[in-house]
């Protein structure tokens, strides 16, 4: 594990360095993000997100045996901050680069192992977790984003979001990656809007049986940007 996760290190640590950042986070006002022409799926926004991040963690899936096939059941992830490679080489290429390293580590291993190994870097804190919740206003269960135990916003009640699809655009090789998706704020201050993009990993096989483990993780990473709220970190 720690070879595969010392190659990422050195991967990043040149585009982190280069940017001599003064604090964990930083400044996004120039950032934009992009989304495929010609669609209306993801609709992107003309100002500056308040975070962007990048999550380590797995896609969880339960087998539905009328059908066949997994259904969703959830997600856990930690969020690590990339405001800081905004600008460089490193911004896009950073989440393949990472889940390189997570894909190929023992199955013991964690998402905070892996984060905890990349800490050469000179740059690198937590923004919060990802994981899903039940549906505040229906049945099923909600993706939820909690920034209210880690980094800046360490305290603070209201920054979270809990979330409903807008939209969602599948990546072009469908078969191992997971959907970009646009999400849109039902519960909390953290964020207006969350855009999951850059998606790495995470699809469950395509089909499954009686006899097969009725419960799956599916290791993923993916960028996450977040824009609005009134949470204040």
């Amino acid at each position: 594990m720690f070879r595969l996760v010392a190659l990422t290190t050195a991967a990043l640590a040149v585009a982190w360095t280069t940017t001599s950042p003064s604090s964990m986070s930083c400044d996004l006002s120039d950032a934009r993000i992009q989304v495929p022409a010609n669609q209306t799926q993801l609709v992107a926004p003309d100002y500056a997100p308040r975070y962007v991040g990048i999550a380590v963690g797995t896609q969880n899936y339960t087998c539905n045996a009328t059908s066949s096939t997994y259904s969703l059941a959830g997600a856990v992830a930690d969020i690590i901050d990339s405001s800081c490679l905004y600008g460089t080489f490193a911004f896009n290429d950073a989440p393949a680069i990472m889940y390189e390293a997570w894909k190929n580590t023992d199955e013991q291993a964690t998402p905070q192992q892996v984060i905890a190994a990349l800490n050469e870097l000179p740059v690198l804190s937590v923004l919060g977790q990802h994981y899903y919740v039940p549906n505040p206003s229906g049945s099923g269960v909600s993706p939820k984003w909690d920034f209210t135990s880690s980094g800046a916003n360490k305290g603070n009640a209201n920054a979270y979001m809990i979330g409903a699809k807008v939209g969602d655009i599948e990546s072009p090789d469908s078969q191992t990656n997971i959907d970009s998706l646009m999400v849109k704020n039902i519960q909390g201050e953290l964020a207006d809007l969350v855009f999951r993009v850059e998606n790495n990993g995470g699809q469950p096989p395509a089909s499954c049986s009686a006899g097969e483990a009725q419960n799956i993780t599916v290791r993923y990473v993916s960028q996450y940007w977040f824009f609005g709220g009134s949470a204040r970190d």
